[in-house]
């Protein structure tokens, strides 16, 4: 689907109208303002409409009953989750939030944090206790300027021992401190289950700050047998840094770049548009062709959107392509959305080789929900800053194929060893090393010696919203009003 230049500069759902109830908004209610806004925004737009019995368009028969209805809610949170379809199987992304300039941040990568990253393991012999690795530290944090570096592990959080049930308490300070521990892997490193970690003494006291994160971590040009490998650490589809993005691919391209490794593992996801410039850098020889597809619910059908391989950003930039016909991509179940889109959108077109851990699972789009005429953030009620973020539309791939609610399985399994983490970008690191050797063909790579357990959680459980999906600015959206009689 092709739209004019002006509309392709950004994407975001734009919805004429959307109140089921127009003589409503002439008529002063007794319901809460903010249980409307709720109850409006869902009915317009929610992809899971039809399964919601209160969110029908003839749901009420006059504004008194939709007055009651709306006032047997104490909260917007709890009107919110009435209308959520299957929240622990189905629905488990859409939110709603008090505070939306806080969330618009959040999706442009400014964020409070002590600036790195970390996964959580049992510890041997104990039901309860776990311990943290640090797995990926910011440039110009807290953290980095503590010294802090990926593999560290640390037991404690203010000399209280972790445990499955406290660790979330025990990081909400806005100033806190690590307490160390060495690790022994008894000379099994395949086996975690006789491993031995022992508190060393070691502190270090870290305090979060307003952080600005670039999603693209870490590049590098690697030698393999005289071409030129690619890596490309990604940890964000963070529209703001499309040109950085681009400028790295410049840099493969320039190198003349034969292989690409596209590190996800940490990836939660982003702007869907963000992920099919990606896609775009990664071939370029499919561009006009169909990307991704945004299936919206049965009202709004006539809105469904194709995102098709580019050539520009924005229109305006032109896209460094490598014009790949092979990728490597490496994953963890900490891997959603834009990330799983990106590996599901190129199968049909490019042979992708998955490294890693299964996928979080996530095929859903989202956008933030206004409380305006329009839903959109110009025009909010001034008198609050609730928003939503709805579930709105399945994406789908060129064959109609989404991804699964249990993940993408991977080509390679290899889960990453607390035993040995390694350097993120060197060709030893693990889950790197075995893209190499399946590149070499030389089967060197040892995949039965590794890790065969998974972390009970990460820093990811500690951020909210973090696997979010998200959709821009551009599509129209037009929703029908559905009247009502008055009393």
């Amino acid at each position: 689907m092709k739209f004019s230049k002006p509309l392709l500069c950004c994407l975001i759902l734009t919805i004429i109208t959307y109140s089921c109830f127009d003589d409503m908004d002439d008529n002063a209610i007794s319901a809460n303002e903010i249980n409307d806004f709720v109850w409006k925004g869902m009915n317009a737009v929610y992809l899971y409409k039809d399964n919601i019995p209160d969110l029908a368009n003839d749901r009420f028969s006059s504004t008194s009953e939709y007055a009651d209805y709306l006032n047997s809610f104490s909260t917007p949170e709890e009107l919110f989750e009435s209308l959520i379809h299957q929240r622990q199987t189905v629905d488990r992304f859409s939110w709603i939030v008090d505070d939306y300039i806080a969330l618009e941040q959040l999706f442009s990568g400014v964020s409070k944090r002590s600036g790195y990253e970390f996964d959580l393991y049992p510890i041997p012999g104990s039901a309860t206790n776990v311990f943290g690795i640090v797995r990926l530290v910011l440039p110009n944090s807290n953290a980095s300027d503590n010294n802090l570096t990926r593999g560290q592990v640390f037991t404690s959080i203010d000399g209280v021992t972790m445990t499955e049930s406290n660790y979330r308490t025990l990081f909400s300070p806005d100033s806190y401190t690590m307490g160390f521990a060495d690790y022994d892997d008894n000379g099994t490193p395949e086996n975690l289950n006789d491993d031995i970690i022992t508190p060393n003494g070691q502190n270090i006291t870290l305090t979060k700050t307003v952080l600005s994160e670039n999603p693209i971590f870490e590049t590098a040009i690697i030698d393999v047998d005289g071409e030129n490998l690619g890596y490309l650490m990604y940890n964000g589809f963070t529209s703001d840094y499309n040109s950085q993005l681009n400028t790295a691919f410049n840099n493969f391209k320039s190198s003349n770049v034969q292989h690409l490794v596209l590190d996800l593992r940490y990836n939660p996801g982003g702007s869907v548009l963000t992920a099919s410039y990606l896609g775009s850098m990664i071939t370029g020889q499919f561009n006009g062709e169909v990307f991704a597809k945004l299936v919206y619910n049965s009202d709004l059908q006539a809105n469904n959107y194709d995102f098709e391989f580019e050539s520009l950003i924005d229109n305006s930039e032109a896209i460094n392509s490598l014009n790949l016909d092979k990728i490597y991509v490496l994953t963890t179940e900490d891997s959603a959305s834009a990330s799983e889109m990106v590996i599901n959108s190129l199968s049909p077109y490019i042979e992708v080789i998955q490294i890693g851990d299964d996928t979080t699972g996530k095929s859903q789009a989202s956008i933030t929900v206004y409380d305006s005429s329009n839903l959109e953030r110009e025009g909010a009620n001034p008198n609050h800053t609730y928003a939503m973020q709805p579930l709105v539309a399945n994406t789908l791939n060129k064959l109609n194929s989404s991804v699964p609610s249990n993940g993408l399985t991977p080509t390679i399994t290899i889960l990453e060893n607390p035993a040995n983490y390694g350097v993120l970008g060197n060709v030893n690191e693990p889950l790197l090393a075995a893209a190499i050797a399946d590149i070499q063909g030389t089967g060197r790579f040892n995949f039965s010696a590794l890790n065969k357990i998974k972390p009970k959680a990460s820093s990811h459980n500690l951020i909210p919203y973090v696997n979010e999906m998200y959709i821009d600015q551009g599509i129209l959206i037009d929703v029908q009003k559905n009247n009502i009689e008055q009393d």
